[in-house]
């Protein structure tokens, strides 16, 4: 793998931190303040002013779906892609100003690989226009859904339609007014042999009769509005047959085209967050001083600092290698590569988020600084996507096979 990035690559890097630097760091406790305005006035779900102004200077400086892969249109491969990752990550709300954030991104790309033109037309094109925000409905409160052949939604054929009965949860996005569209797992076959293809996935307007946002879930206290992430009662939803993405028993087939790329964008937004609780720490480090010294010089610090900047381009490095193997051989062939990355990145992220929060006392715990919230995101990244036990137990299998 060439570690040096093209010319094209350096470039909208540059492109992308100035208008970090211009737009999303000097922005962020207005950001802030304007969802707890509207929560004041009686809704946290309402749409920032501030992000959908954002989204206009983003596309006029061409820095708009940049996730979209070569193959349906876009110009970059995961290797380009990820340091844009990296540097739109930072800030857990950035991404949405470029139209790169979670689940729309892979919602996107399920519907440009496997949807029918009618369904793409519907809801890729607005989604790729930013017209539209999309959920993913896959967790299920009732059961363990780290093996997803445990989900237990149904989506029974009835004609010309599906009819689909279920209860999910981590819907991240399913609240807010500009979500109009959801992809649903759930089984249209759950007594077949083959555990594996008992599952099917299916596009639900949210409009729907039967569709109901039942509540929102905190990461710890955190309600993460106005995204957020939802618990939704799916009860006798019906829609038209042609709206079963690839056909029966497919769901687990897109569900691995479709984390494949959401694990590398994950991983590499994580990076950017660890990089920057490193410039936390770092700074305040050099700003603070006790027992007669800069606490920069204690050294205890010079560990963690040494530590931080090895866990983190460890990650990187490795990140990246799985991105290219995506490019090269496909998803498929670099899954042990994205399992390990998913179980690494987050991990290492915390640890560095924890000693960033340390060197900054009772601030590193309040809302002075990003800190603990980006603490609380990263915690959850743990088990979004499948929790670290399923990657690693994934690892060890494919391990293990070599030798068999």
């Amino acid at each position: 793998m060439d570690f040096e990035f093209s010319s094209k690559v350096k470039e909208l890097q540059a492109q992308l931190n100035a208008f970090m630097d211009e737009h999303i760091y000097p922005n962020e406790n207005d950001f802030h303040a304007e969802v707890e305005a509207n929560r004041k006035a009686g809704d946290a779900w309402v749409p920032t002013n501030l992000v959908e102004s954002l989204k206009l200077k983003a596309r006029e400086k061409g820095l708009w779906n940049l996730w979209r892969p070569a193959a349906h249109g876009g110009g970059l491969t995961n290797v380009e892609y990820a340091p844009m990752c990296e540097i739109m990550g930072r800030v857990t709300w950035a991404p949405e100003v470029f139209n790169c954030s979670a689940p729309d991104t892979g919602n996107m790309e399920t519907l440009l690989r496997y949807g029918t033109p009618e369904l793409q037309k519907s809801w890729a094109e607005p989604l790729l226009e930013g017209k539209i925000r999309s959920a993913f409905l896959m967790t299920e409160p009732a059961v363990a859904s780290s093996d997803a052949t445990n989900i237990e939604c149904l989506i029974v054929r009835d004609g010309d339609h599906y009819v689909i009965n279920g209860r999910k949860w981590w819907s991240s996005g399913a609240g807010d007014p500009r979500c109009k569209v959801l992809i649903v797992m759930g089984k249209t076959d759950p007594d077949g042999a083959d555990r594996h293809k008992q599952q099917s996935m299916i596009v639900i307007p949210t409009a729907t009769p039967g569709v109901k946002v039942e509540r929102a879930l905190t990461v710890f206290g955190y309600d993460d509005a106005p995204h957020g992430h939802m618990e939704v009662s799916l009860e006798n939803v019906r829609v038209p047959a042609s709206n079963i993405l690839l056909g029966e028993g497919r769901g687990f087939e897109i569900a691995q085209g479709r984390l494949g790329p959401g694990r590398i964008h994950h991983c590499m937004r994580i990076i950017g967050q660890a990089e920057r609780a490193l410039e936390f720490m770092i700074r305040r480090l050099n700003s603070r001083v006790a027992f007669g010294k800069p606490v920069s010089q204690q050294s205890v610090w010079h560990e963690r600092i040494a530590e931080s900047r090895i866990m983190i381009d460890q990650a990187r490095l490795l990140t990246l290698k799985a991105a290219h193997m995506m490019d090269t051989v496909g998803n498929k062939e670099a899954k042990k590569e994205i399992g390990m990355i998913k179980v690494i990145a987050p991990n290492m992220a915390q640890k560095i988020m924890d000693w960033a929060i340390q060197a900054h006392g009772g601030g590193g715990v309040c809302q002075d600084f990003p800190l603990a919230f980006m603490w609380a995101w990263n915690r959850s990244m743990r088990l979004a996507d499948g929790p670290d036990e399923v990657h690693r137990a994934q690892v060890a299998r494919l391990e293990l096979k070599k030798y068999m």
